[in-house]
């Protein structure tokens, strides 16, 4: 099944679903459940996003699938796990990935509103966690043919995704505060803004390597042996003066000058892009970071976001329309064995859409 927003202005809706088949059954029937048990001894994998109640209700848990099928990599995400007392709790990324792991908080710049999260962030990147495990699943069925549970969920995708701060908090009690900008202690990896308005951030990564080739940029070279600056600590110490010095120095030229002289001395840095920016961006276009797919309908066709992996030369993913709800029901059901007079009553009975 799919969602209801299948139109040419729900483009985040088509970005999901591009060359997706769409299939409604009422999984609150015993026919509709016998029409997904049919599929799924077919399938080599069901993923789901239901939670683990709803899952024993309707019998599409993985026990029971396994059964009837035992070859089936059954692929499951929740907000919460399976386990513990939050496992029925609804969730979204926004409360399980976002603000219940610590991101919200730890990306606060005060103690004061956590910072919000992105549509669809959390949920994007748990998904890649999801895609990991039904990868290893399948390559293992490969070499043992049984079927495996996969499971993940927002909560351990947040969690991981905050490693290191985390980690590091488990370890030693303690983890690096969000800073603004103008008192950042690693001033060489920090954001400036260039004499045009726009902004770009600085990679000095490698301290005692790039230390001296921003000085020869900026031409501050005195400030190698200044006793406030010489080391990295040094640095951290007086970082604030440090980047009110460079912040002089970046308003008197455009960022693309100062790009053209970052690259002669092999200091690495990045524009901080808008949106319109990246999207124009021809070394996103080289790599295919996007797709133009056919609009549903027939309504002509859109540029979208590619998926993040290729697989030799078959670039982009699925450039078909994205499916209205229903509209491959019929076709589906067909290659599971019904023929046309069962789809017919099986519709007339409103087991399907």
């Amino acid at each position: 099944a799919s969602s209801g927003m299948h139109d040419t202005s729900a483009p985040p809706f088509n970005l999901d679903n591009r060359g997706k088949r769409s299939v409604v059954v009422d999984l609150q029937t015993e026919r509709g459940i016998d029409i997904a048990m049919r599929l799924l001894e077919q399938a080599d994998v069901f993923v789901t996003n239901l939670r683990p109640d709803a899952l024993e209700r309707l019998a599409l848990d993985y026990p029971t699938v396994s059964k009837h099928n035992p070859r089936l990599i059954y692929a499951t995400v929740t907000g919460y796990g399976h386990e513990g007392p939050d496992r029925a709790r609804a969730a979204y990324d926004v409360g399980a990935f976002w603000a219940r792991t610590g991101i919200a908080q730890m990306l606060s710049r005060t103690e004061g509103d956590p910072s919000p999260c992105r549509p669809a962030f959390g949920d994007h990147v748990t998904a890649l966690s999801l895609l990991a495990g039904i990868g290893a699943a399948l390559f293992e069925r490969e070499r043992n043919g049984q079927g495996k549970l996969v499971e993940t969920s927002l909560l351990r995708t947040g969690a991981y995704t905050a490693g290191w701060d985390l980690a590091t908090y488990l370890e030693l009690g303690w983890y690096t505060k969000m800073m603004s900008r103008d008192r950042y202690v690693v001033p060489l990896v920090n954001c400036y803004k260039a004499g045009d308005g726009q902004w770009f951030w600085l990679l000095g990564l490698e301290a005692d390597r790039h230390w001296p080739k921003l000085l020869r940029i900026v031409e501050h070279e005195e400030l190698e042996h200044d006793p406030r600056f010489e080391t990295s600590s040094g640095r951290a110490k007086n970082a604030a003066e440090l980047i009110k010095i460079l912040d002089a120095e970046f308003a008197k030229r455009g960022r693309e000058e100062w790009g053209e002289r970052f690259n002669a001395e092999d200091l690495w840095w990045s524009p901080v892009q808008t949106l319109e920016e990246i999207t124009a961006d021809p070394q996103a276009a080289a790599n295919g970071v996007f797709v133009d797919y056919t609009l549903p309908g027939g309504a002509g066709s859109a540029r979208s976001v590619a998926g993040p992996v290729d697989f030799g030369g078959a670039k982009n993913g699925p450039s078909g329309p994205p499916p209205t709800l229903g509209e491959h029901t019929d076709e589906v059901l067909k290659t599971a064995g019904y023929d046309e007079s069962e789809i017919d009553d099986l519709r007339r009975n409103g087991i399907i859409g």
